[in-house]
Formats: C-alpha cells, sequence, structure tokens
C-alpha cells in the first residue's frame, strides 16, 4: 500500500506504505499495539482499557492499495491521559471496523501533527 505522492505531499521515506509508517511510530516512542473491545481502547495485553475522553488522536495516516480496496487502511497515532504512546490500524469506507469508527467519532482530541518535527 503506497501513498501517492503529490506536489502537495512530497516523498517521505516512512510514509511509502503502512509498515514502514507503523516502524517509524514505534521509533518515536508509540511502541503500544491498541484495538477497540467493547467501547474501550484497549492494548493487546488488555491490562486496561481507555474511553474516547482519555485519549488524543496525536496524527492519523490513510493508505490505500493500489488495486485492492480492501487495502485501504487508516493508522491513528495516540496518547492515551496516563503517557502511554501507541497506534490503532483500522481499514476505512467498507472495510472500516463499526466499532473502531464508533469509538474514533466519540474522541474530542484529533489533531494532525507532522510527527517529525512536531508542527500542525
Amino acid at each position: 500500500m503506497q501513498a501517492p505522492v503529490t506536489p502537495e505531499k512530497p516523498e517521505i521515506p516512512w510514509l511509502r506504505n503502512l509498515s514502514s509508517c507503523v516502524n517509524y511510530m514505534k521509533e518515536q516512542g508509540y511502541k503500544e499495539d491498541f484495538q477497540v473491545s467493547e467501547g474501550k481502547l484497549m492494548p493487546f495485553d488488555k491490562r486496561t482499557g481507555y474511553g474516547p475522553d482519555q485519549i488524543r488522536i496525536v496524527s492519523f495516516y490513510r493508505f490505500e492499495g493500489q488495486s485492492d480496496p480492501g487495502d485501504n487502511t487508516v493508522l491513528y497515532v495516540i496518547e492515551t491521559y496516563d503517557g502511554v504512546k501507541g497506534t490503532l490500524t483500522d481499514g476505512y469506507g467498507a472495510y472500516a471496523s463499526e466499532d473502531v469508527s464508533k469509538f474514533i467519532v466519540e474522541v474530542e482530541s484529533i489533531q494532525k501533527v507532522n510527527i517529525a518535527d512536531g508542527s500542525s
């Protein structure tokens, strides 16, 4: 899944595909892999759950499959109120998870920040 390159969006190596972006986010300290379960954002070890009011979405990135619409993915970069940093992936459009979509709609703090330099 390659992100399109346009004059407004010059090629950034870690934005070439989803796996490169996830790896880059881990290098930046966003190490937790989140999932949504029972209306809560959960680390995969399920040690604690976070409500929509307990997190902020620092940034998000969309990736489009070149030939398979099932490859359309969005990556959310998340910080919790208690300092846990991680990512959540989901499909979008017809492939989006209903649970993730409902959760994301309830999150009030959504920003689009350039992780590399902290700018909006």
